[in-house]
């Protein structure tokens, strides 16, 4: 273990950690207010408990967004870490402000009186499912990169992920069924019901995706007779272990030493370009692995 494990993150961590969730934070208010919330879209969680209440009693959506997740925060304080609650806190409170000065700027006066969202693509509510969709599932995946959350189901389902390798999409899907199934009651038309169920696949696949590709590992298998010097560079300057193992050219009976490397994948640029200049006539294989867990990887679960 390293000291820096030990210690905690680095207030460079923490300020970039802070400045990423606070880029998802815009993007998942922005793609909820401004497309799903207009449009009475109900893709899951609090998000779509709130447009449902909104809907049926005029009590705006970001107040009962808070609302909701100060009794989950209150309930999953013991599951959680601080710092997990720490972030979590204040992702609510920057959405929840936000949700509601962004459905203030949208609300219209109606010659009748009443009070409408602005419908800022007409009538198209398909687009608006889609891009509203798209932009929750930016948002929480860029959220959730971070160590932080955006409250609500968020929170059952990380609970959940802390000690079951369950998927983070799956376990939102689980929750948010249910959901978008009440909100029928919205307008009585299955075509609400169809079209939340749409912006659900599309947000919680997007989701997966963004996380996946984020963490996803590569192999690499190198065999150099500048093997040494590789490793040391890789170990030193990207801080990830190696492996030397023994091998033998079936028909040369060459003995040659043999670099094992696992990485992730947005580091195998530096390491080809480090293979390239000390030893460009390396040979060097590299593959995707599904999962690597361990130190400076993911952790195993039960």
């Amino acid at each position: 273990m390293k000291i820096k494990d030990i210690i905690g993150p680095s207030p460079w961590q923490l300020l970039r950690d802070y400045l990423q969730m606070l880029l998802g934070t815009v993007i998942y208010t922005i793609g909820y207010t401004c497309f799903l919330l207009p449009y009475k879209i109900v893709s899951g969680g609090v998000s779509g408990i709130s447009t449902i209440f909104f809907y049926m009693t005029g009590f705006p959506a970001g107040n009962t967004y808070f609302i909701i997740n100060v009794f989950l925060l209150l309930m999953a304080m013991r599951i959680l870490g601080w710092r997990y609650l720490v972030r979590t806190i204040i992702v609510t409170l920057l959405i929840s402000g936000a949700i509601g000065l962004l459905q203030t700027q949208l609300t219209e006066i109606a010659p009748d009186g009443t009070e409408t969202l602005r419908h800022i693509l007409g009538e198209q509510k398909f687009m608006a499912c889609v891009i509203g969709a798209f932009f929750e599932g930016l948002g929480l995946a860029t959220i959730f990169l971070a160590g932080g959350s955006t409250g609500g189901t968020d929170i059952i389902a990380s609970s959940i992920n802390k000690y079951w390798n369950i998927s983070l999409g799956r376990l939102l899907l689980m929750c948010d069924i249910v959901i978008i199934g009440f909100s029928y009651i919205i307008e009585h038309n299955i075509e609400t019901v169809v079209v939340g169920y749409l912006a659900m696949f599309i947000s919680t696949n997007f989701l997966d995706y963004v996380i996946n590709s984020a963490r996803q590992s590569v192999q690499f298998i190198i065999i150099s007779e500048h093997y040494e010097e590789i490793a040391e560079e890789v170990n030193t300057q990207l801080e990830r272990g190696v492996t030397v193992l023994s091998g033998e050219g079936f028909y040369s009976k060459e003995k040659r030493q043999v670099l094992l490397i696992l990485a992730k994948r947005y580091e195998s640029r530096s390491i080809f370009q480090l293979i390239k200049r000390l030893d460009p006539q390396a040979f060097v294989s590299m593959s995707n692995v599904e999962g690597v867990f361990g130190e400076g990887f993911d952790t195993i679960k039960r």
